[in-house]
């Protein structure tokens, strides 16, 4: 296949938001693997390999979790947090497909406005895949499998627990809280 410059800078500017987290990521994990002094090889703990089914490859052990150092560019400004219930049929409506509504994700029962995102979380975006639901399992595993976007979290590892506490960090940083999922 063919590809023309126009198409290329086409994809680039539609991705460009993804373009930039990926790279930072291996940036960052490029960074790190350089300045360590451990002589041991990290071995795979996410070895599924499936195109598509990893949110940045596979996991390394020995090295930080996905999350760990990244800091919003740019200050953002939160309102405080709330704890409202919101139920998983009210969670599911704010998937992005309605315009009218914004767009949450929850980790661990906790709810987070990511509208600001669209374009990562709207429909047709990388990590759609997690709006409108709890989708802690699936933040753990760095697995973009809609199977795993779910939020019954108790059969991770540790090493994937470390993985989502870092992504709830990560959250509560950048994103508002807007509620918790009622049970």
């Amino acid at each position: 296949m063919i590809l023309d410059l126009q198409t290329i800078l086409d994809f680039a500017e539609q991705h460009k938001f993804a373009i930039i987290f990926h790279l930072t990521f291996i940036f960052g994990l490029s960074f790190w693997a350089l300045s360590t002094s451990s002589p041991e090889t990290p071995e795979a703990v996410n070895t599924e390999g499936e195109k598509g089914s990893s949110l940045h490859g596979p996991a390394l052990k020995g090295t930080p979790s996905i999350m760990s150092g990244f800091a919003p560019k740019e200050e953002v400004k939160l309102a405080p947090p709330k704890d409202d219930p919101i139920t998983k049929e009210e969670l599911a409506k704010c998937d992005g497909k309605d315009a009218s509504k914004p767009i949450y994700v929850a980790i661990k029962g906790t709810v987070f406005d990511v509208s600001a995102k669209k374009e990562m979380y709207g429909p047709g975006a990388g990590y759609n895949v997690f709006a409108g639901k709890d989708a802690s399992r699936g933040l753990g595993k760095s697995s973009l499998k809609p199977e795993d976007a779910v939020s019954d979290y108790s059969t991770l590892t540790e090493e994937e627990l470390g993985v989502l506490n870092d992504w709830y960090t990560y959250f509560s940083k950048r994103y508002n809280i807007v509620g918790k999922v009622a049970e």
